[in-house]
């Protein structure tokens, strides 16, 4: 059981490292602008893909074996230049440990009106971009790779860790070989070194963080998804079922992204690995029908949670617009 375990998961990893590297491949070799664009933003999907695999392994639930899930997961977060240990901190320690718990958990955390007031114009600026719903590319690439994945200073890690700066050479390295296997391509066969980056890294990479910037807001914003700021409050508040979405889109979308769209069982137990999560999330709202947050997206859905969910009122336990108004759930879509 645990080898056929291992050989699917194995097989897993490989093929989507197929995918991502025929990607590449060809926005190297085809010759229209148009099929490399679309080589460009496919591999940007398939990056993503890659790191949901690194995700799963990270909580020591992709194969049975925890030194391969180690080695694994660095392999499957390098193409999104990902530093392996500082995820696992930030993402299963602290978002895992405490989500939804302000002051602790970092990762889309909302302001309240008094802690954007406080903010100079420039910042609030970028607030509104970041919860505009055009901007989790943006805040994921500043806010949590740039600051907290990418080398962070003291401020944002305060432990400093062998592994940490490692893991961190190891994205670097990756992200030089990723740029220079690109410009000598180029080279190699006649073409425009700044097409190639700008198709072959750039855009990829900011597709990439769009994604992933999106599916963590989408699995924590929602106009009944509760933020806590006291600590005994938010433990009796079932906070692993109360704070996270269960996401459902059309076309068996979320499959084709591993079936991470089925969060609350991968909060309520991370060693469910990514290929059973679609059953133990069914059995999860079996059992807890009225408490389960469960989505159909729409982008009037998404756009609605993004004008609604600006800011959050603790006293009240409700989300505001950022003049501090009140949110009331969307109107039902029709039909």
């Amino acid at each position: 059981m645990k080898n056929e375990r291992t050989v699917h998961a194995v097989w897993l990893l490989l093929a989507d490292y197929l995918v991502y590297g025929l990607l590449l491949t060809g926005i190297v070799v085809l010759e229209s602008v148009w099929a490399k664009s679309l080589c460009g933003i496919a591999a940007g999907f398939s990056i993503g893909r890659l790191f949901i695999i690194g995700h799963d392994a990270c909580h020591m639930s992709f194969t049975p074996n925890p030194r391969l899930n180690k080695w694994l997961g660095r392999l499957a977060m390098l193409p999104s230049l990902t530093p392996y240990s500082l995820w696992q901190v930030g993402h299963n320690v602290i978002h895992h440990g405490y989500t939804n718990l302000k002051g602790v958990d970092f990762v889309w955390a909302p302001l309240t009106l008094e802690e954007y007031a406080s903010l100079s114009p420039a910042r609030q600026r970028l607030e509104r971009i970041y919860r505009s719903g055009w901007g989790p590319w943006l805040y994921y690439l500043i806010e949590m790779w740039w600051l907290r994945m990418f080398f962070p200073s003291e401020r944002y890690m305060a432990t400093r860790r062998d592994e940490f700066l490692l893991d961190g050479l190891l994205s670097a390295v990756g992200g030089i070989a990723w740029i220079g296997g690109l410009i000598a391509a180029a080279t190699l066969t006649g073409q425009s070194v700044w097409l190639m980056l700008l198709l072959g890294f750039l855009v990829p990479f900011l597709i990439w963080n769009g994604l992933i910037g999106f599916v963590v807001y989408v699995h924590h914003t929602h106009i009944r998804s509760e933020w806590h700021d006291d600590k005994k409050q938010w433990a009796r508040a079932m906070p692993f079922v109360s704070t996270t979405v269960h996401l459902i889109f059309p076309f068996k979308f979320g499959a084709l992204f591993h079936h991470i769209m089925e969060h609350t069982a991968h909060h309520v137990d991370m060693s469910v690995p990514l290929y059973k999560l679609k059953a133990a999330q069914a059995l999860l709202e079996e059992k807890l029908p009225e408490q389960i947050i469960v989505q159909r997206f729409s982008w009037r859905w998404y756009f609605d949670t993004a004008r609604r969910c600006k800011l959050y009122d603790f006293e009240r336990g409700c989300w505001t617009d950022f003049a501090g108004r009140i949110s009331k759930p969307m109107t039902p879509e029709p039909g």
